[in-house]
């Protein structure tokens, strides 16, 4: 008898499981900017949108000899305006390379994937660069990270 249950109830989960995996995934991308200027003059921040966007709306289609393009697409029309924009310490101080500054960074970020691991999101990628301060007379330079969640 425990055949049966054990056999049907296979059955029935080999049914029911491509319509589960079938459900499209949702991203969500969560950018920090952190700042290599020294003396603490640059601006560090965590950025996430929280504001839904049409990409198709925003997509031109080129192919040789047509192009598809609906009208002339204006900079502000790509912008959103809704954003949660979190402070965070920039990587240098007066005396150079901050640490504690680091360190208050890291917990913040830990804190913001915390929150997103609770709300459902599981961290899927992610991705940073750099541009570095390019010699005496740049004195610019961020330091970029993008996670990007699925669920």
């Amino acid at each position: 008898m425990k055949s049966i249950v054990k056999k049907s109830l296979l059955f029935f989960v080999g049914i029911l499981a491509p319509f589960f995996s079938s459900f499209a995934q949702e991203y969500a991308v969560i950018t920090t900017i952190e700042s290599v200027v020294p003396m603490g003059i640059g601006r560090s921040r965590m950025i996430s949108n929280q504001q839904e966007m049409d990409v198709d709306a925003f997509t031109t289609e080129r192919k040789q000899g047509t192009d598809t393009d609906q009208g002339q697409i204006r900079r502000r029309d790509l912008k959103i305006d809704n954003l949660e924009e979190t402070k965070m310490l920039n990587f240098f101080s007066a005396t150079g390379i901050n640490f504690q500054n680091i360190a208050s960074n890291d917990a913040m970020i830990s804190s913001k994937l915390t929150q997103m691991a609770a709300n459902g999101w599981e961290l899927a990628f992610v991705v940073s660069g750099v541009e570095s301060d390019g010699g005496e007379t740049d004195g610019q330079g961020i330091f970029i990270t993008r996670y990007i969640f699925k669920r």
